[in-house]
């Protein structure tokens, strides 16, 4: 594909981006009464987007990996404690709260590509090792964390097993 058709292609979505977000604006869809219908029309105005760039985005896209990227940008504007767990890193965190296997205390997530503390559970390991909401997991036994639900079996085994766990301090040296 040449650089005039790419730069055509962008500049055309570009446009079609704009004016769906300014037919909104300007009242296209109408006075709202209900608050779920705000919510369904902004969802159309989501599903829009997604169809033009389908349709029209240069490269090739994964449309389900674009709406998951979505998702976990909506919840993690809400704030710094909240977010979204894989259904797979889900049923790993519940083994631990049936008693088959214990963790070290914390709840934990990915941000910024690093496993990040949300916050330790008070009374359990994590918490007595001065473990704080926002530290980063670098390493579990020496192997570094690259991926939630591999931290998680790191960090997790059968009551009283010990485990060492390299953190990151937002403003302290490194580990």
């Amino acid at each position: 594909m040449t650089k005039q058709k790419k730069k055509h292609i962008r500049l055309w979505l570009a446009v079609a981006i704009t004016v769906i977000f300014l037919t909104m604006g300007t009242g296209f869809y109408g006075d709202l009464e209900a608050k779920s219908d705000e919510t369904y029309k902004s969802l159309k105005v989501f599903s829009d987007v997604l169809e033009i760039i389908e349709k029209n985005y240069v490269d090739e896209v994964n449309s389900k990996e674009l709406i998951e990227k979505a998702i976990q940008g909506m919840v993690h504007s809400l704030d710094p404690h909240s977010s979204l767990m894989p259904p797979e890193a889900f049923r790993d965190l519940s083994i631990d709260t049936k008693g088959e296997f214990t963790g070290i205390g914390i709840h934990i997530t990915m941000r910024d590509k690093f496993v990040t503390v949300i916050s330790p559970i008070e009374g359990t390991p994590a918490y007595r090792a001065g473990i704080k909401a926002q530290d980063r997991i670098m390493k579990v036994d020496g192997k570094p964390t690259t991926d939630l639900r591999e931290a998680v079996k790191m960090m997790r085994g059968p009551k009283g097993t010990s485990v060492v766990v390299t953190i990151h301090r937002k403003g302290a040296a490194d580990p």
